[in-house]
């Protein structure tokens, strides 16, 4: 709740910011944390959960060929997944997750993990990026899906803490 709080202290900030979030491994959780805080509207203009390789692809521009040799996880797929959502929405920050909510022995995951992204949509549409990984060594799907939800949210902060000077 502190980060959404802040959040929205930054994003409200001359020159006021626009926020839109693509969601895959956290199931809308970083959505229900930004619009928990009251006024989210002056500034969240929505997000997408998007599971499925075909829905990233045509709702967030995904790179297919890309996605389908890293099964939708990797930091490249987060970057898309977030630049997606400031096209989408025409919003002027995004963020993003995806990764795994649990392991997955058959494709080798020993634990869950995410990659978040950030994305700002700056002159001539050129996007300024940040990204970075989450583990969540012993944590349950849902614990996991709350954690990089949480994660992904601070980094939003501190992105537009250090760019907002």
């Amino acid at each position: 709740m502190v980060a959404a709080l802040e959040l929205k202290q930054l994003l409200l900030r001359p020159p006021r910011l626009t926020l839109a979030v693509a969601e895959s491994l956290t199931a809308g959780n970083v959505q229900a944390r930004v619009a928990s805080v009251s006024g989210a509207s002056d500034y969240f203009l929505g997000g997408v959960t998007a599971y499925s390789l075909d829905e990233k692809v045509k709702l967030l521009g995904v790179d297919r060929a890309a996605a389908r040799k890293v099964d939708c996880v990797s930091a490249a797929i987060a970057e898309q997944m977030a630049r997606g959502a400031c096209v989408l929405f025409g919003a002027d920050v995004a963020v993003a997750t995806t990764g795994y909510a649990e392991p997955n022995a058959k494709l080798k995951i020993a634990l869950p993990f995410a990659w978040w992204a950030v994305a700002r949509r700056g002159r001539g549409g050129k996007f300024t990026m940040r990204h970075g990984r989450v583990e969540c060594p012993g944590a349950s799907r849902i614990e996991a899906q709350k954690i990089v939800a949480e994660a992904a949210l601070a980094e939003l902060v501190a992105f537009l803490r250090e760019m907002r000077g």
